[in-house]
């Protein structure tokens, strides 16, 4: 064999060696080794103080008139504290100091009272604040005998009733004869004299000379005229009439010279009354 053909043998035979060797290096099977690092999240937690702070229980309306039910103590965190409010740490008597005052503006549940939100009793407005819009308040002069022996009390339900003398022609003579009709019903007492709630012991303290009455304003045009007509007692009503939102029956054609008052005689003829004649 020549030398050249021996080369090219022995060249081949190398290459193929190394073809094989690369063919097995490529199908043999690759490990790969990941190394994966896990990051690890740490919460730390810190203890907030805590005080009672006082709610309101309920949404509170302009013009409420708050009781103890309408307040409670609720968990606040102390940094989140401001002035005015009421702790219980601090004010541990502030439900029943609070109690009887009226809602100035809007309280919403679960919100801390403020004072600048509240009347308090015996400040300037409480009246104002304690009436329901389109309301008036009046006044009319009581005693023992005209308003049920003293048991009226702020907050209950009465009749206004008016006694007046009417003059009765007769074939002889002219005389005077009482009359006596209810002009309004269902009447809410706003205070007797200048106490807007009962004592402690649901009786009444003191026998009241004023009721002030809630009314809208003809209803206060007709007591204010029928003062200046007779005498007016108040008939004490139960609780449930609070719920009546009927017709208050008020005697407004009394303002306008109706029979009673005094507009002149009033002729009764049979037992019937008629107009009266003579009047102003």
């Amino acid at each position: 064999m020549s030398p050249m053909r021996l080369i090219i043998l022995l060249g081949a035979a190398a290459a193929a060696i190394a073809a094989a060797f690369l063919v097995r290096g490529i199908s043999k099977p690759q490990t790969v080794t990941q190394t994966v690092v896990e990051s690890q999240t740490v919460v730390e937690t810190q203890e907030v103080s805590e005080t009672h702070v006082l709610v309101a229980k309920r949404d509170l309306v302009v013009g409420d008139l708050l009781s103890p039910d309408d307040f409670k103590w609720s968990p606040w965190p102390e940094k989140s504290i401001v002035p005015g409010y009421r702790t219980e740490e601090d004010s541990p008597q502030a439900i029943d100091e609070l109690s009887g005052s009226v809602v100035r503006i809007q309280i919403y549940e679960d919100e801390p009272i403020l004072p600048q939100k509240l009347v308090m009793k015996g400040e300037t407005g409480f009246m104002a604040a304690l009436l329901k819009p389109g309301m008036r308040a009046i006044s009319v002069e009581i005693s023992t005998e005209s308003a049920s022996g003293g048991f009226i009390l702020p907050d209950d339900r009465v009749d206004v009733i008016l006694t007046y003398d009417v003059q009765v022609q007769t074939s002889e003579s002219i005389m005077e004869r009482p009359v006596t009709e209810t002009i309004l019903q269902n009447v809410r007492v706003l205070a007797i004299d200048q106490v807007f709630a009962q004592g402690e012991s649901g009786s009444p303290s003191q026998i009241g000379n004023t009721a002030t009455l809630e009314v809208n304003p003809s209803e206060a045009e007709l007591i204010a005229h029928a003062q200046r007509l007779g005498t007016l007692s108040l008939s004490l009503r139960p609780w449930a009439d609070a719920l009546d939102t009927g017709s208050r029956g008020a005697r407004t054609d009394l303002l306008v010279g109706g029979n009673g008052g005094g507009n002149g005689v009033t002729v009764f003829r049979n037992g019937q009354a008629s107009a009266g004649i003579g009047g102003s």
